[in-house]
């Protein structure tokens, strides 16, 4: 059994057939590796070409409070504009949450949308990550048939560079943080669909520890710690967590693993894409965009020393190494704690209290080191949730699921900085102008990486179907 930074794989004693790279943490429905996953990018010739070469999410995961976030309404009755002020923010005439200053000052570089809307309930990431919301509310697991999302079509069309995943989640898998009450939930969203589990993202995974006992169990402001790390791999032989030793040196004894292991009789025995699959996650190239260890403590610390910071300056280290497609989600920590955006109760101390100051210092902090590397205008970041949360605040301090409106923040890759787009009702509960469809998000991503939001790509029944389902680019936004 080897334990790498809490979390355990079992490993056998040489490679055989099972260990052709069936990696944990890669695999949802058993028929995907990451051979296929190579096999499939090398079978693809078109390489897009737009201004965006990398895309970062931050998934909002559970619903953020449009109304107590961006798009306050502080001339609504108390029971909707809730307990926070307004600040003003570098766009003149902008104005959003008190709680998020750091943002505030940066907004002249983002472009605000405030209208996305759709009838999908479900506190599953399909809608933000493909741009369908036809999906089924109450599924818990993915769909084979459900459509593939940004990184699996950024895979089929063979971005990014050969040596790195294509697509990569952090800092695991949505649902992850919910398993350990509801065995098997697995939210639909970043796979591969009907496309086939080949274009699934690499799934990190990662075992936070808590800076605190729970203070209110499922709505309490428990901070996770640690960082993702990348899944270990089936049937590398005599790796012991005696052999291992301690976690700082634990990059230096993996090389000296991987390189015996390279040498082994069985990794002989691998096809061209087995053996560029076995590279991929015994190259340095990939294990090394894991370790912020390297990162100076004081961008650390800008970033914020918890489980999102860190996941978004992994985020950061892949964008420098070309892969094209990276997620982040927060999670609903059963039962230790909560970062999840889902405040039926204590909605405001929870965002008060840590999900908005998390949010102020990783975002700033990522637009600003990617913009420092020359890198911001190459990469698109999008922040926003699967929905937003009801206008009325219920009598346990919470606001409820409200899919009709919310919010998307768009920063980066050829974004036009400074710009509100839409408006809603005086109680942020419906658009008022300009309607946005999860579509019509996913086709602005599309367009701005170079893919065309109309391609059409084979569904399970033959039938040619578009990536973007029907949306179109938001053009007032694009610089």
């Amino acid at each position: 059994m080897l334990s790498i930074l809490g979390h355990a794989k079992i490993l056998c004693d040489g490679v055989t057939r099972r260990e052709l790279m069936q990696v944990g943490g890669l695999s949802l429905f058993g028929g995907l590796n990451l051979p296929g996953l190579l096999r499939a990018a090398d079978q693809s010739a078109s390489r897009p070409n737009g201004p965006a070469k990398s895309v970062i999410l931050f998934n909002l995961l559970g619903g953020p409070s449009q109304m107590d976030m961006f798009d306050l309404k502080p001339a609504a009755a108390v029971e909707i504009r809730g307990e926070f002020s307004p600040i003003s923010t570098s766009v003149p005439g902008l104005q959003i949450c008190e709680h998020m200053p750091n943002i505030a000052r940066m907004m002249h570089k983002a472009a605000l949308i405030r209208t996305v809307t759709h009838n999908y309930n479900a506190h599953n990431p399909l809608p933000v990550m493909t741009g369908w919301a036809g999906g089924n509310p109450a599924a818990l697991t993915p769909d084979p048939k459900d459509p593939p999302d940004i990184g699996a079509i950024c895979q089929y069309l063979g971005m990014g560079p050969k040596d790195l995943p294509g697509s990569v989640c952090l800092p695991c898998y949505p649902g992850w943080g919910e398993s350990s009450m509801y065995p098997g939930i697995r939210r639909p969203g970043p796979y591969g669909g009907f496309l086939g589990s080949q274009y699934d993202p690499l799934f990190a995974i990662c075992n936070p520890t808590f800076d605190k006992k729970v203070d209110r169990k499922y709505y309490g402001t428990v901070k996770p710690l640690g960082e993702p790390v990348m899944p270990g791999c089936d049937g590398l032989p005599d790796m012991t967590v005696s052999r291992l030793g301690n976690r700082q040196s634990l990059l230096t004894q993996l090389d000296g693993e991987f390189r015996r292991v390279n040498t082994s009789k069985a990794a002989n025995r691998l096809d061209k894409f087995q053996e560029r699959a076995f590279s991929l996650l015994c190259s340095s190239n990939t294990r090394d965009a894991f370790d912020v260890s390297k990162e100076p403590a004081e961008l650390r610390d800008q970033y914020g020393r918890n489980l999102f910071g860190s996941s978004m300056l992994i985020a950061r280290r892949l964008v420098e190494r070309g892969v094209p497609f990276i997620s982040v989600h927060a999670e609903n920590f059963l039962p230790d704690g909560s970062f999840t955006y889902d405040m039926h109760e204590n909605n405001f101390n929870m965002l008060k209290g840590y999900n908005l100051p998390v949010l102020d210092l990783c975002l700033p902090a990522l637009v600003h080191d990617l913009e420092s590397r020359g890198l911001l205008d190459s990469t698109l970041i999008f922040v926003m949730g699967e929905m937003g949360r009801s206008p009325k605040v219920n009598g346990q301090a919470g606001r409820d699921h409200w899919p009709q409106c919310t919010f998307c923040l768009m920063v980066g890759g050829g974004i036009k900085g400074g710009a509100v787009y839409g408006s809603t009702d005086a109680i942020a509960a419906y658009p008022a102008s300009c309607p946005v469809s999860p579509g019509d998000i996913v086709a602005t991503i599309y367009q701005q990486l170079g893919i065309d939001p109309h391609l059409m790509v084979p569904d399970p029944t033959g039938r040619p179907l578009s990536i973007a389902h029907g949306g179109e680019p938001i053009w007032d936004i694009i610089g």
